[in-house]
């Protein structure tokens, strides 16, 4: 890739790229003759599409900040036809990721095509790498929760959780756009470059997929949490069960003897009152054996 400028662009045989403000397309887009009449400000760009017209195809990106899921999409637009490419952005990511290719790119083949193809490889060129550090610290929380931990880490899994949702559906989205691409309604592509949106969607599928997966993990580890948290909770109640019947029965015999009616031989025998120690104390440990012996305990 050469840098013009655009007096040479103007005049320039070879498919080209362009990158300019939302004002300086106001000001300039006749001259690029693909008969559209796009107005999109930044404030009206949600998603990441593409939508064919008669001579163009248009479309904008709304890119996640990886880094912060919680920060504010990078968003602009772009027009094409088989002439070159318009990025329409204020934001300044556009020129970002043309600099990334311009630097670490040589073509044999050089092609519009293959150009946005290692543009869209670049939004995602990352993001294997951080769904591997997502799997590892979901790794790291079940084992956590295997062990037994107490503190589960509520929040950090729903910033996860999140981050996993946002990247889903930007899949989506670049999908569809990738397809609108691979179909080539207006013809502006060479046919034996259509592979490379192919190629490309075969990467977004896998990291589609990857994503759902982590997904269904994240869902699986909240309901595993639970489970633990059931268990104990369960652990608790056996032994508070296991305690109030042991007790029963020798509230029973405090209850029987505590009346002090006038004629009950045992409250004037000798031995009255280490027997009914010696029978609490039976009680307790034969109801433990039974309860050990039933695997109650």
């Amino acid at each position: 890739m050469q840098e013009v400028s655009a007096e040479e662009l103007r005049t320039a045989d070879r498919q080209y790229v362009a990158i300019m403000s939302f004002d300086e397309w106001s000001q300039n887009r006749d001259s690029f003759e693909m008969g559209i009449d796009l107005d999109q400000n930044i404030s009206e760009i949600y998603t990441t599409k593409a939508e064919v017209n008669y001579d163009s195809l248009t479309g904008s990106f709304s890119i996640p900040n990886r880094m912060d899921f919680t920060e504010e999409d990078d968003k602009f637009a772009f027009a094409l036809d088989e002439k070159g490419i318009v990025f329409i952005d204020d934001s300044g990511k556009a020129m970002e990721i043309v600099r990334k290719i311009q630097l670490t790119k040589r073509w044999k083949l050089p092609s519009l095509e293959r150009f946005i193809y290692d543009f869209l490889d670049q939004i995602v060129i990352d993001d294997l790498r951080l769904m591997e550090q997502y799997e590892c610290e979901l790794d790291a929380i079940e084992k956590m929760i295997m062990e037994g931990g107490e503190k589960f880490p509520s929040s950090r899994m729903i910033e996860i959780r999140n981050g996993i949702r946002n990247l889903r559906i930007h899949y989506e989205q670049l999908m569809d756009l990738a397809q609108e691409l691979e179909e080539n309604e207006n013809n502006f592509f060479k046919h034996e470059n259509l592979r490379y949106y192919k190629l490309f969607l075969n990467r977004i599928a896998r990291l589609h997929d990857n994503s759902t997966s982590l997904r269904d993990y994240t869902m699986q580890l909240r309901d595993l949490y639970q489970a633990h948290i059931d268990i104990k909770q369960n652990r608790i109640m056996t032994v508070l069960t296991v305690v109030t019947t042991i007790f029963m029965p020798l509230t029973l015999i405090v209850g029987w003897y505590g009346m002090n009616f006038k004629y009950m031989p045992e409250l004037e025998w000798q031995w009255g009152y280490p027997v009914v120690i010696l029978v609490c104390v039976v009680i307790a440990v034969g109801s433990l054996f039974f309860f050990k012996k039933k695997k109650w305990l």
